[in-house]
């Protein structure tokens, strides 16, 4: 039995160095599995992690690897804020207005112009049956780019709205109302019976309000995130970029309906791919004397010549 018991000792022997091998060989495997993971970290998130001998925990701050990860979850819905706060449903539907046809208004002190292209893409298409803008009351006039058939939506509440503010309180319905009423429409995505749902997507559109309030002119302009401002000139559609510049650098509060109109579309000229004839595009002008009023296609041609 002595002997069995030495002979076990010196094969304990034997075994014990190579089980220290063992764990040297996984201590220096999980060190480099450390130091790549470390590596990897650093450039997603710069480095922003808490030391520690096996692992590395981003810090609370620190969203920008779960960002990368998980931001298709934030598309998809249109009541999910990001963790930057934002909302990107609503940032592509402002996006997708980019991709209308370009639209422009001008408020001055004797009234409101509005120049809008229309994209005639084909020739059997009737020009006229093509409406970018269109009268809601007496007093309110619309514009609109993008996804038409969102703008009917929000052009038949807008008439709604103005005419229940007639019937009720026997006056007009002011425009930054009527902007507010659209713009409510706007932010809860449509409407519905039950008041906790929501529409499956955020309105495409943007609209340009040009109206007569006491005598005054003004021109308002709504988004898809449900913001409305007040302006004194503003583009919205494909051109809007370079037709806000031509504005920002010609526009005078001084200047009167007809400076304004060839003013328009003049910006439209620069803007629109094709050739400006009085078939694709459409004018209107809101004063205190006439209120709304489409310009015919000879009125418009007469523009586009004297303007060349």
């Amino acid at each position: 039995s002595t002997g069995q018991f030495c002979q076990l000792s010196s094969s304990a022997h034997k075994i014990a160095p190579t089980q220290t091998q063992t764990h040297s060989r996984f201590d220096s495997s999980l060190a480099a599995s450390s130091c790549f993971s470390k590596s990897c970290l650093s450039f997603l998130a710069k480095e922003d992690f808490l030391e520690d001998s096996r692992v590395r925990r981003p810090r609370k701050g620190n969203c920008i690897l779960k960002m990368f990860l998980t931001r298709s979850e934030y598309d998809r819905g249109v009541n999910t804020f990001s963790p930057e706060g934002r909302l990107f449903q609503v940032e592509y539907a402002i996006e997708a207005i980019k991709l209308g046809s370009t639209a422009i208004g001008i408020c001055t002190q004797e009234g409101v112009v509005m120049a809008v292209e229309k994209r005639i893409t084909s020739p059997l298409m009737e020009p006229t049956k093509v409406e970018k803008i269109v009268e809601v009351d007496r007093h309110i006039g619309c514009a609109t780019s993008g996804l038409m058939a969102d703008s009917r939506t929000l052009l038949d509440r807008a008439r709604v709205e103005c005419q229940n503010h007639w019937f009720v309180y026997n006056e007009r319905m002011t425009v930054e109302s009527c902007a507010q009423a659209v713009s409510s429409l706007a932010i809860q995505f449509g409407d519905s019976d039950d008041t906790g749902s929501a529409m499956s997507r955020p309105f495409g559109v943007a609209i340009l309000f040009a109206g007569i309030e006491n005598g005054e002119p003004q021109l308002w302009h709504m988004d898809p995130s449900g913001t409305y401002i007040r302006y004194d000139a503003k583009a919205i559609g494909s051109g809007s970029e370079g037709a806000q510049q031509n504005l920002q650098e010609y526009y005078l509060q001084t200047m009167t309906i007809k400076e304004a109109i060839n003013l328009a579309l003049s910006t439209l000229k620069q803007v629109m791919e094709e050739k400006l004839n009085s078939t694709n595009v459409e004018v209107m002008t809101m004063t205190a004397g006439e209120l709304f009023r489409m310009f015919s296609k000879e009125e418009v041609e007469e523009y586009i010549n004297n303007m060349s």
